[in-house]
């Protein structure tokens, strides 16, 4: 049974105490706080502590003593009013004029529409998201990490772009809070390849990647101003597309690989810190602007990226020069305090990254790599350029190492974007590859083939050169391997027995249909040719015999001279 805990913490010039169960839900811990510092329910707390930092109010509280209270502080007083004001919306004022067009239609056409209750649920929906703090969580009360499944919408191939209504309300939450300090807790799981990205909104996840730079010491390293960073990380945000798969979130989860990757095995001290910088800064661009349809496509549709880059790498080079149009804006440029030698390295190397992206280049890449790995140098530029290679193409397609419920929906985006190309593929004459066509694919049999050929033979290389990387990334893919085949094969095997059951029905139904042969029409008797004017056939014992004979008056290929 687990012991209870006492929290010590101060709330304004009083002295506090809890007992906290350490088995309790959050929720349980939260109001106990809530309610000894005798706040309502919509208003919002923070707990400091003693180095005043913000810590998670959760029943992981770590426990403390009189000497090192924690300070709790009720920061939004009268939440809902103050809260909306702050973000310029007033409700009451909203559901006033709503009332005055609903009156206004009942008067003029005696009934009120339909669309009129419609609006009236909306903006209730709409008080009721604004007067619920959960959405606030980050700002130190503690986030429940439950796995949340992305909705994923129909895939337009006309309507790929973000709204510019969209856009501005995920800087406004940006903006708002990008001055709020991030936990340790919530840094070290950022260095963790286990890391879910289902539970962090677009706002959030653009503060993580902005993390990333402050904790691998590159803010202070190349000088980067914080809001040139911040201009970088919104222009990149407009610059990935509403696909399935190929999205703003698939850039985050790239760059948190690589940046785990970073700390697993050291790479600021192997390689430096200009390299490290190169790395995530390409993750975080490598598919910027990308369609939802791949190189085939645009190679065998004539697309322009296809005529721009002569069918080579259309989408990675097309990927590269977005990322370096949006650096030469000077207010986007987080490289603009560099000198020109060290900025000509940065791009050589982002290039290098982003075009190895390129599965038609896997093998080419994975095969020289391979035959570095057993005299590997750290101080050989050819090999460090291939090692750059190698740790983007991990991070492009490591979804397969984290867990399941984390990897699992990814996989579905990730059909869904192929089915899409597929089925536009058919509709324009166009050629389609297998592994993308919902007609010849499932879920298990795609990710068996993907695990065993591409995935295991590269992480195995990889951590061949790293072996602590193993039980980090290659046991997972390894038991993502299992359990695909496991499910291949008992679709497999229910495949049979439908086909088996099918059969056994139609014999029931109709035995005479399998078991006597179809007497041919007087038609099919006359055009079939006459069997006497046939050569005779020899059979298979006919031609042993002969063969026999043959050897038996001594004759063989030697002494016939015939030719074999």
């Amino acid at each position: 049974m687990s012991r209870s805990k006492v929290i010590y913490f101060t709330i304004g010039q009083r002295q506090e105490q809890v007992e906290i169960d350490p088995s309790s839900p959050a929720e349980d811990v939260k109001e106990c706080f809530r309610a000894a510092a005798e706040a309502a329910p919509g208003d919002i707390l923070k707990l400091y502590n003693t180095r005043d930092n913000i810590v998670n109010i959760s029943q992981r509280l770590p426990e403390n003593n009189a000497d090192t209270r924690y300070r709790l502080e009720v920061v939004a007083a009268g939440c809902t009013n103050g809260l909306l004001k702050g973000l310029g919306v007033h409700v009451k004022s909203i559901s006033d004029r709503l009332a005055c067009v609903e009156k206004k239609v009942l008067v003029e056409s005696g009934d009120t529409p339909s669309i009129v209750f419609d609006m009236r649920d909306k903006v209730e929906e709409f008080r009721e998201k604004l007067e619920n703090v959960e959405h606030l969580s980050w700002l130190g009360l503690f986030k429940q990490l439950k796995y949340r499944q992305q909705t994923t919408t129909v895939f337009n191939k006309g309507n790929i772009k973000k709204s510019e209504g969209h856009i501005q309300r995920v800087f406004e939450i940006y903006d708002k809070i990008s001055t709020v300090e991030i936990s340790n807790p919530v840094r070290l799981y950022l260095r963790r390849p286990t890391f879910d990205n289902w539970q962090w909104d677009d706002a959030e996840m653009m503060l993580l990647l902005r993390q990333m730079y402050i904790d691998l010491n590159l803010i202070s390293t190349f000088n980067i101003e914080m809001t040139v960073l911040n201009n970088f990380l919104k222009a990149v945000y407009r610059n990935y597309n509403l696909v399935p798969f190929h999205n703003f979130r698939h850039c985050f989860c790239v760059a948190q690989m690589m940046y785990g990757l970073t700390w697993l095995i050291d790479l600021p001290t192997k390689l430096g810190l200009l390299d490290v910088l190169a790395c995530v800064t390409s993750a975080i661009c490598h598919d910027l602007d990308h369609p939802g349809y791949n190189n085939a496509y645009q190679v065998n549709a004539g697309t322009e990226l296809a005529l721009r880059y002569n069918d080579r790498s259309p989408l990675e080079n097309h990927h590269c020069a977005v990322a370096f149009d949006l650096l030469k804006d000077n207010e986007c440029n987080i490289f603009r305090n560099v000198n020109t030698a060290t900025f000509k390295r940065i791009r050589e190397s982002m290039i290098e990254c982003v075009l190895a992206t390129d599965m038609a280049r896997h093998n080419e890449i994975l095969g020289r790599f391979k035959s570095i790995v057993p005299e590997f140098d750290f101080d050989d530029k050819e090999h460090k350029v291939l090692l750059l290679r190698v740790l983007m193409k991990v991070s492009d397609i490591s979804n397969e190492a984290r867990p399941m419920e984390v990897a699992e929906p990814w996989l579905d985006c990730l059909l869904q974007e192929f089915f899409s190309q597929s089925d536009t593929e058919k509709l324009e004459g166009l050629p389609v590859a297998p592994f993308m066509d919902r007609e010849k694919v499932t879920k298990p049999s795609s990710q068996v083939g993907f695990i065993r050929f591409v995935l295991l033979p590269l992480f195995e290389s990889l951590s061949s050169l790293f072996p602590n990387l193993e039980e980090h990334i290659l046991d997972p893919v390894r038991q993502q391997l299992d359990y695909y085949t496991a499910m291949n094969k008992a679709v497999e095997d229910e495949r049979k027995r439908r086909e088996l059951m099918t059969a056994t029905e139609n014999y029931e139904t109709q035995p005479d249909l399998l078991s006597k042969p179809r007497r041919r029409s007087q038609g099919e008797q006359r055009a079939l040719p006459k069997q006497q004017n046939l050569p005779a056939r020899k059979t298979v014992d006919a031609v042993a015999a002969s063969k026999a004979k043959l050897r038996g008056n001594g004759i063989s290929k030697q002494n016939s001279g015939g030719a074999t």
